[in-house]
Parts: structure tokens; sequence; C-alpha cells
């Protein structure tokens, strides 16, 4: 079984995961995004509902803080609500002012994304979005860490996008709690949480996962008989 089908089947997952690539061009056969979206990640809910598409980067003008995260030069107008925005953070103290220039953000410029339903997906994705209660993302941190892939950051949330390129340039798993923001426009449960694989390390996670999610439960049936006494 592919790992592209394999890994959201082990883990039971309620969502479809997300394969994202980008590329120089738009692939033929792959529809544009039919609306710009307010947001970056709401693209990955519309990939996560069954849709494939692809997006160049004026459909990404409307979310500045996924714009700068992706690597996007804006127009001034876009670029003006950036500074506000940013002003807004910092001056909630949600944000300081020295963290925006270390956000990770994607290299070599930005042409079209393609997203897709991972099983879907006739491309090979840079990245993989996987959504998951707290249970599935232990098993998932477990197996990475296995694979030699673990998260060597923090489980930060914001911004959510930010975690697509600081999986690309570590080439490890990240986790992500999923910011307000992304929260609201993904409409991410409260018991929710992402998951981000490289695409080049997803075989080798899935690999691990297979195992550990055979142990898991071996253990969860220890550790139950223990408790009944």
């Amino acid at each position: 079984m592919s790992s592209r089908v394999q890994i959201g089947e082990l883990l039971d997952l309620n969502k479809h995961p997300v394969a994202i690539g980008f590329r120089e061009q738009a692939p033929p056969g792959i529809a544009k995004v039919a609306a710009a979206a307010v947001s970056g990640c709401s693209y990955w809910k519309n990939a996560a509902d069954g849709q494939t598409f692809y997006t160049d980067a004026s459909d990404h003008y409307g979310c500045p803080v996924g714009a700068h995260t992706h690597g996007i030069d804006l127009p001034e107008q876009q670029a003006e609500e950036l500074q506000g925005l940013v002003g807004t953070m910092v001056e909630l103290q949600y944000i300081a002012m020295e963290e925006v220039g270390q956000l990770p953000q994607l290299n070599g410029g930005f042409s079209v994304a393609v997203y897709a339903p991972l099983h879907e997906a006739d491309f090979e994705p840079e990245v993989v979005v996987l959504t998951g209660n707290p249970r599935q993302m232990m098993v998932l941190a477990e197996a990475a860490h296995a694979a030699g892939i673990g998260s060597v950051s923090s489980m930060v949330g914001r911004p959510t996008c930010a975690a697509i390129p600081a999986a690309l340039q570590s080439q490890r798993v990240v986790t992500n709690l999923g910011c307000i923001g992304n929260r609201v426009y993904t409409e991410l449960s409260d018991d929710e949480l992402y998951f981000v694989v490289p695409g080049a390390q997803l075989d080798a996670l899935t690999d691990k996962l297979a195992v550990l999610m055979t142990a898991n439960q071996a253990l969860a049936g220890f550790h139950a008989g223990r408790v009944a006494g």
C-alpha cells in the first residue's frame, strides 16, 4: 500500500492529509483555484475537503502574513496591510517585533503552489499537512523520532503557515498548535492540531508509524490490564 494512502488509514484521520507542491508554472490538468481566499491556510482546508487546484502569488495577497512566510513579494497596498497587522500584533503583545524577522520563509521565490488530498495527488509534494487529535499526533511524533526526523523546534502556533518553510528548511517534521487566525479560517476544532511532514520524508515516517501503531495498541492493553488490577 502506498504511504500516501497508508498514513491516513493507519491514524484513522477524520480529514484528508494535504499534499502541497511548489512549481515554476501551473501543472497541466490542474485547475486554478476558483477564488482567492482571505487566508493562505484556507487552501489547506479546501484540499482536505477533497479539492485539487493550484494558486499563484496573487491568490495569497489577501493573507499578508501567509504571503510573507511563503516568500511572496506583496504589492504596495498589501505590504502596508502587513505592516499594519504586524503593528497591531505587537501592540497587543501577541508577538514581539524582533520575532517577525525570525519567521521561516520559503526560499527561491514563489510561482505556483499545488494543493490536493494526499491520496489523490499525482505530483510529488514538498510538504504534507496532517490534521489530527493529540493522541494521533503522539504516535506521529514517536514515529518521527524513530525515523530520525523528529522536530528540533518548540511546538509553536503563530503563524501556522510558517510551519511549511520550517519543515522544508529543516527536512524534519514540525508540530504546530494552530494560531488563532488559522483556527478561525479553517474551522479547526479545539482538539485538533497540525503535523507538517517534508514530502521527502513521508515514506520513512510511514514505515515507522506502522510499527509504532502496533506497539501502542499492545501497550494500551498492557496498561489497561494494570489499571484493572
